[in-house]
């Protein structure tokens, strides 16, 4: 090493000066770090895909087994000491009074027939009013609703609002308009530890799903968006009230007619 002019010497690296072993091993450790991440992320991706399309595709020929909502109410009963039995029996479309899903539709969603799966006013409105206030607003169509039933959980936040539409285009491609309305009326809640159509049939007027009224299935939609708070089997003012309004929808619309022609793919 070069000697410093006034007796020292001369402490400055020259410029072929190897780079520190530390630097390097810290920068490949760096490298193989970022790539396995990006690995198991493309790899949890693609099984992501395979399996929810599986799943879809599946239940587009096979009954529903449960839903989360179905275990949800399920271990609240066990934690609360009270009977944790289900009452679930699916039925097909073809062995349901077609006064049932016209009632839905006529309650929750008129434009079901003719949409995509989304009703972007209703949620442009949702969300403008959401910006608002402090409480999540929903604008779900019935397809979303069944997305959010089958394939998610119940507690509103914008995380599942992006898996739901995921969801609901998937089914609405896959399974069409007729599959969504036929799932919808079997795991829907529609009272305390009730769901689907065919047990809230029996339940609420002893008789089966492919015998309603349209009073009946008015009255079965008119507990839809609190079927916990309000009862199908001993309904109070509003429900009564309620159940008049989509009864008189259903009217307007033309009855089972507006149904009839549903797409089933």
């Amino acid at each position: 090493m070069a000697n410093d002019p006034r007796g020292g010497k001369n402490t400055f690296r020259t410029k072929n000066t190897p780079k520190p072993i530390e630097n390097t091993a810290s920068k490949k450790a760096k490298s193989n770090w970022k790539s396995k991440l990006k690995y198991w992320a493309i790899k949890i991706t693609l099984y992501f895909f395979a399996i929810s399309i599986g799943l879809v595709v599946l239940y587009k020929f096979v009954p529903v087994p449960v839903t989360s909502t179905m275990i949800a109410r399920k271990m609240e009963a066990i934690a609360d000491g009270r009977d944790s039995k289900i009452y679930y029996d699916w039925v097909s479309y073809a062995n349901m009074s077609k006064e049932a899903p016209l009632a839905v539709v006529a309650a929750e969603d008129q434009l079901f027939p003719d949409h995509n799966g989304f009703d972007f006013e209703a949620m442009s409105n949702a969300f403008s009013k959401n910006l608002k206030g402090k409480k999540l607003r929903g604008a779900s169509t019935l397809s979303q609703q069944v997305a959010k039933n089958v394939f998610l959980w119940q507690s509103r936040s914008y995380i599942r609002k992006i898996f739901e539409v995921y969801f609901t285009v998937l089914i609405e491609l896959i399974w069409g308009k007729k599959r969504i309305l036929e799932v919808y009326l079997n795991v829907a809640e529609m009272g305390s530890m009730t769901f689907g159509v065919e047990e809230a049939s029996k339940r609420y007027f002893n008789t089966n799903a492919k015998n309603l009224t349209r009073q009946q299935a008015a009255r079965i939609a008119a507990v839809l968006p609190s079927p916990i708070k309000w009862s199908a089997a001993k309904p109070g003012p509003y429900v009564n009230r309620r159940t008049a309004a989509i009864a008189r929808q259903m009217r307007a619309l033309g009855g089972v007619a507006y149904i009839n022609d549903l797409r089933s793919f």
